[in-house]
């Protein structure tokens, strides 16, 4: 069952202003709309891919290599979206780590709202911004995701929100940081999930459909890290 079909793409589960949910459906039982295109996967054939998924994951995990379409969020069930989320984050500029229940019920948990915010902010501007709970879907959602197989880390946020003089600092420094970078204004994400790749990290990530996704190639044990936004659809490298 695809994002789309979920009505995630247009309009995200839990809304920026009020960070309270209208609900998706009426109930966990109700019957989820067929997808804008193509024929809906019905429950054997989706039964089929779980399994293939698992066992090449863990191929993908021992190789590091990236996959042919295996992680695909538009592969997901309706009753994935309608779990309590928690996301479990670290951020190493600052060493601070949590692990978060943001989401319950079709509502966000404000408190926890409030230290997402916090654990993303601009950490060398020091000023905290409010986040687009829809980015926190696209993180939850890769998390969530990768967990089912195997993969269960913490995301890195490397930035976060950056103010705008921060961006600007960046820029003159060479890093690759856009002049009107969605960081600016609390849509923007960079992050890495350890011992997975960033072609297969940034990958899932845009198969999500939920906006930009940046690949950011480095080499060394750390390897590079996906940027996240909930801008236009579009995908580059860096």
């Amino acid at each position: 069952m695809g994002l789309a079909a979920l009505g995630l793409v247009a309009t995200p589960l839990i809304g920026c202003a009020s960070r309270t949910a209208a609900p998706a459906v009426a109930s966990a039982s109700a019957k989820p709309r067929a997808p804008r295109t193509g024929v809906p996967p019905q429950p054997t054939q989706l039964a089929s891919v779980d399994r293939s998924i698992t066992s090449q994951s863990r191929q993908i995990i021992t190789e590091m290599e990236p996959p042919p379409d295996i992680f695909d969020a538009q592969a997901l069930d309706l009753e994935f979206w309608l779990k309590p989320r928690t996301l479990e984050v670290v951020r190493p500029a600052s060493n601070e780590k949590a692990r978060l229940l943001y989401w319950k019920d079709g509502e966000v948990i404000d408190s926890a709202y409030q230290e997402l915010c916090h654990l993303l902010r601009d950490v060398n501007g020091k000023k905290t911004a409010p986040i687009d709970p829809k980015l926190l879907e696209t993180l939850w959602g890769t998390q969530a995701f990768v967990a089912r197989y195997g993969i269960e880390q913490p995301l890195e946020i490397l930035s976060g929100y950056r103010t705008a003089e921060s961006n600007s600092r960046l820029r003159e420094a060479g890093v690759p940081a856009a002049r009107q970078s969605l960081h600016i204004s609390g849509r923007a994400a960079d992050i890495r999930v350890a011992n997975l790749n960033a072609e297969v990290l940034g990958s899932l990530v845009r198969s999500f459909k939920q906006g930009g996704v940046g690949f950011y190639y480095r080499s060394g044990p750390r390897g590079g890290w996906i940027h996240a936004d909930t801008g236009l659809q579009r995908v580059w490298k860096g």
